[in-house]
């Protein structure tokens, strides 16, 4: 046994720094990806469907790699699909139509589908009790990445705004994914298989039906939709700022990519110091209450910024609504769910949040595109707004008799 926990340990950090690496390729071309596509001559709305499309091949391709590497193994399947990021950043750089760039993100959101396979992954390492705790692991490596991924892509851009440096972000980002594969082809080792099906994991029909059986339980029905909401919300606001920070700040990728950064910082010092505390304090509900208004007020702060305070404020506003809110409402999902649903419903409540992001960006875009710049976050923050009426009506179950 303790020869056993000696593997684990080595094994789920190589996967921590393979997942890491990987994501801070993805974070580098971030704030690039608007203006390369207005570069092309794309309109917001064309710009957000390309946002868009990374999401739903993401939505769309999580079961079959998942079945993949319970048929075939967990490396190989990582193996592949970190390649296939590898061939999509150098695509894109090397990208002369507007079309190209679609293919380039659509094969990315192919490949970044592997959500399914490392959770997998860390479900073979970790014993039932630890699960939880390697769960946890695996999305620090998608913050953490996030985080310095449009920090150095922001760097890269150069700091002329009307001509940055395109092409050299997204070779580094095909770079820093080709050490992502080399540690999967040398460092990385297929796990022993156990038996383990995540929400990701689940066949697309089963997932649309597991969200609507969670749906028809109220007290798991609201959390699940004030998340879906704020996540509509911010795939819109993601799919949106560039544009908006360019007409409205003339900000470039540059200072696109830095704004980003920062607000994963806050959300980072924000959850990793402030959530436990307050809900041991003031319980789930009013927490969730604090994140949503906070999440709403921060968004209807953007059309009224026009300098630079009020920006990181709109930004800090919405990395403390997400940081607060999101694990309180997930930890009242979890709560309130019937013991022999648990997997099923926070596998519907991943799946309403990855709907949202698909059509978050198209909804943004078409507003950007008809109504004007400020229209998406005008419509995010009345929405958050209604997230909030729904988060004031949040309540504890009746305890058992």
């Amino acid at each position: 046994m303790k020869a056993e926990a000696r593997i684990k340990s080595p094994a789920l950090a190589t996967l921590f720094l393979v997942v890491f690496i990987d994501m801070a390729g993805f974070g580098i071309v971030i704030p690039f990806l608007p203006f390369w596509a207005e570069h092309f001559g794309a309109g917001p709305d064309v710009v957000t469907l390309l946002m868009a499309s990374y999401s739903l091949m993401q939505f769309l391709l999580a079961p079959a790699w998942g079945w993949a590497s319970d048929r075939w193994g967990r490396k190989p399947v990582l193996v592949v699909s970190v390649l296939g990021s590898v061939l999509s950043f150098v695509w894109l750089g090397f990208a002369s139509t507007l079309w190209m760039v679609f293919g380039a993100r659509i094969l990315a959101g192919a490949m970044g589908a592997n959500i399914a396979v490392a959770q997998a992954y860390v479900a073979d390492l970790t014993p039932g009790e630890d699960r939880a705790r390697g769960m946890g692991l695996l999305g620090a490596a998608f913050g953490m990445g996030f985080i310095m991924g449009p920090a150095i892509g922001g760097v890269l851009a150069g700091p002329d705004a009307a001509n940055p440096d395109f092409q050299t972000p997204f070779l580094v980002g095909a770079g820093v994914s080709g050490l992502s594969l080399l540690l999967c082809l040398t460092v990385l080792r297929e796990p022993p298989r156990h038996r383990f099906e995540s929400g990701a994991a689940m066949a697309l029909g089963t997932r649309l039906g597991t969200l609507k059986a969670a749906l028809t339980h109220p007290s798991v029905a609201t959390p699940v939709i004030i998340l879906g909401l704020i996540a509509l919300v911010m795939g819109g606001l993601e799919a949106t700022f560039a544009l908006w920070a360019e007409r409205q700040l003339t900000w470039g990728p540059r200072e696109t990519g830095f704004f980003l950064a920062y607000i994963g910082v806050c959300m980072a010092l924000i959850q990793g110091g402030a959530v436990g505390p307050l809900v041991r304090r003031l319980g789930e509900e009013r927490v969730s209450v604090i994140g949503v208004f906070a999440f709403a007020l921060g968004m209807g702060l953007i059309p009224l910024a026009e300098m630079l305070a009020t920006v990181l404020l709109s930004g800090f506003l919405i990395a403390g609504g997400i940081g607060l809110g999101q694990p309180a409402l997930n930890g009242l999902i979890s709560r309130n769910a019937p013991a022999e649903l648990q997997g099923s419903v926070m596998g519907a409540n991943q799946s309403a949040q990855s709907l949202a992001r698909i059509f978050g960006p198209a909804f943004a875009g078409v507003l950007f595109a008809q109504l004007g710049r400020q229209s998406p976050y005008v419509v995010g923050a009345a929405i958050g707004f209604v997230a909030l009426l729904l988060a004031l009506r949040l309540r504890r179950p009746a305890p058992e008799v």
